[in-house]
């Protein structure tokens, strides 16, 4: 089977590395309240691990604060030592079947490291998207090699894949300017 050059399918890829990027940077805690803060949790369930949301809902009833529901009465230790062992920086208080969660201020110091974090995340995005850009660049040798397609054709290629990467690289550098607007905001 030879390889196919599908300009659709390269933009799908970088696409996919900007969404992974999107989902790392909600789970960066910012100051305020948010239930993707709570993702990684995974509560020790029914004699298995099980995602926080699968127990319980998170809810965000002010800025500043979480509140989760969990739905069975006995699983209310269980999930207030996942969240308390995540290293969140977050101490639940347990009202009923009811854990509330106040988002505590952060100091110049810890938002420094969230936006050194968001640059990383950044970084691995970029990187992610340049190696879908190379995958694409050797498709296109490979069909020129092969001679199924022209050389003329390879430099249109090439010129769409590169607009492709500078617009992904793009999307990414906004995201993490955002990102590091709201970390650094007090």
């Amino acid at each position: 089977m030879s390889a196919q050059f599908d300009l659709a399918e390269i933009k799908r890829r970088m696409q996919g590395a900007i969404q992974s990027l999107k989902h790392e940077l909600g789970g960066l805690r910012t100051g305020r309240a948010s239930a993707a803060l709570l993702e990684p949790v995974v509560v020790e369930a029914y004699g298995q691990a099980m995602p926080l949301n699968q127990v319980a809902t998170v809810s965000v009833p002010e800025s500043r604060a979480l509140a989760v529901q969990v739905w069975d009465k006995g699983m209310v230790g269980a999930v207030d030592k996942a969240i308390r062992d995540a290293n969140l920086g977050l101490s639940p208080t347990v009202e009923g079947q009811i854990l509330r969660i106040r988002i505590p201020e952060l100091n110049e110091q810890r938002r420094k490291e969230l936006a050194k974090i968001a640059h990383k995340y950044a970084e691995e995005s970029r990187v992610a998207v340049r190696h879908v850009r190379r995958d694409g660049m050797d498709i296109l040798k490979k069909l020129v090699k092969d001679k199924a397609i022209s050389e003329d054709d390879e430099k249109r290629h090439e010129t769409e894949v590169q607009k492709a990467t500078d617009s992904a690289i793009g999307e990414v550098d906004g995201l993490l300017a955002t990102k590091e607007k709201e970390i650094m905001q007090v």
